[in-house]
């Protein structure tokens, strides 16, 4: 029997959620699986991958296969690297302790490098929300300048109605106002 390390869809349409499983290479794409090793969410920027880095390796050392978006996860998480260790332990080439200290150094330097890619997505994402408030300030500057001469037209109507309505409606009204 091959095993193979691959993905099992869940989700609703359009929003894809996945497990990360150990699954007979004949077994159907969601269905029957050996062991669940984790989750993939690619809804959101950066992706969240929950691995069981340690079972996804006992797999990998027993000869499971993955698939090639799996083998990517894998190696983003370390998976691989950490089975390449575990192959060099077994031949003598590292010891147990080199081994852990270079893949702890490895987890190291690949959290930072998400957390200043979650960094800079969260500036650009201030960024853009700060350029779309200026751009509509602009845009409200502008329909309040285009108003203005309406507003001021308005104005000055209103003025002539009321100094119409202040003068005389005939001509005996201003003689008798004349005449005070």
């Amino acid at each position: 029997m091959s095993v193979k390390i691959r993905l099992q869809r869940h989700g609703k349409k359009g929003k894809p959620f996945y497990w990360i499983v150990a699954a007979d290479a004949r077994a159907k794409r969601d269905g029957k699986y050996l062991e669940k090793i984790g989750t993939y969410n690619p809804n959101i920027n950066p992706a969240v991958i929950d691995l069981n880095i340690d079972k996804a390796v006992e797999w990998l050392q027993n000869g499971a296969q993955p698939t090639d978006t799996v083998k990517n996860i894998l190696s983003y998480k370390g998976a691989m690297l950490k089975n390449h260790l575990v192959g060099g332990i077994r031949k003598g080439a590292l010891t147990q302790e080199q081994a852990d200290v270079k893949f702890a150094a490895w987890v190291e330097e690949k959290e930072a490098k998400i957390s200043d890619k979650a960094a800079g997505l969260s500036q650009a994402q201030s960024d853009a929300k700060a350029a779309a408030f200026a751009a509509e300030k602009a845009v409200n500057e502008a329909r309040i300048e285009a108003a203005k001469p309406v507003v001021e037209e308005v104005v000055e109507v209103a003025k002539v109605e009321e100094v119409a309505e202040e003068a005389p409606e005939t001509i005996d009204e201003a003689a008798a106002k004349a005449a005070e």
